[in-house]
């Protein structure tokens, strides 16, 4: 089965990696700003990071059969220098016109500062100005709850922000009925440790239902599996999942969210194959 990845840091993966999923049936990533394991000394950085998203790793990707996209932002982590966010933030428009950028994000909290919130809305008033897209990241643990009600109230109170333009990922049984109905797409993100498995993002499509429901790997520096939305499809093949459904989660949902973006163009291989 086909599958889209729309949460996954290949700058820290190896071109392995790369094979491995195109092996498995990955023909699309989206790859969120994030941190680079220790903060930048400076907006420079940032630039240099991304022209690697908009130009290397895209490269790097097609080697393989893979489209790869990309969202740009500062990252919740290095939100508390707010002159240097703000820096990096004006930077930003220079990239929107490149057609691998999905828009504004991984955006959020990390751990829910007054300094991480006004960087999370500078990021919001650019996005709302240019009509981008949203990708929002929510805390880690114990800060996740707080995190995302008032991640969630931000979004609310900023009546230019169309719910079902924004994705608020890393949801887990306790936070995603409130974006769901916040109207937002969602994404669970399987990580081997923390966040959500597998089962048990299995459990949460019985639960709440496939709709604006996405699920990533959100593979990085650390311990993560860049073959967790397999992994994924396996588990809920397992259980007798009709394969539409599956599909809906791991292709057909990741793709309507993305095709929300002006820039966004992508022909699936199947229908690249009947016009040839």
């Amino acid at each position: 089965m086909s599958y889209i990845d729309p949460h996954i840091h290949m700058v820290s993966r190896t071109t392995d990696d790369y094979k491995r999923m195109a092996l498995a049936g990955c023909t699309m990533i989206s790859e969120p700003a994030f941190w680079a394991g220790f903060d930048r000394s400076g907006p420079e950085g940032f630039r240099d990071y991304f022209r690697q998203l908009t130009q290397f790793e895209r490269n790097r990707a097609r080697q393989y059969g893979i489209e790869h996209l990309c969202w740009l932002c500062i990252n919740a982590k290095e939100a508390e220098n707010v002159s240097l966010a703000r820096e990096v933030i004006a930077m930003i428009p220079e990239f929107l016109d490149d057609p691998s950028v999905l828009g504004i994000g991984e955006i959020g909290l990390n751990k829910n500062t007054r300094n991480e919130a006004t960087v999370f809305l500078d990021h919001l008033e650019l996005a709302a100005k240019t009509r981008e897209l949203i990708l929002v990241h929510t805390p880690h643990l114990a800060d996740k709850y707080q995190g995302t009600r008032m991640i969630l109230d931000m979004l609310r109170e900023d009546s230019r922000i169309v719910p079902e333009r924004v994705c608020i990922d890393h949801v887990e049984e306790h936070t995603i009925r409130l974006a769901l109905d916040a109207g937002h797409w969602v994404g669970m993100t399987l990580y081997p440790i923390t966040k959500c498995t597998p089962a048990r993002a299995a459990d949460m499509v019985e639960t709440f239902g496939a709709e604006r429901v996405m699920v990533n790997s959100a593979g990085d520096w650390g311990h993560s599996d860049p073959l967790a939305v397999p992994e994924f499809i396996f588990e809920m093949r397992s259980r007798g999942h009709e394969e539409a459904l599956i599909q809906k989660v791991v292709f057909d949902n990741p793709l309507a969210f993305f095709s929300q973006c002006a820039r966004f163009q992508f022909t699936p291989r199947d229908e690249a194959l009947s016009e040839a």
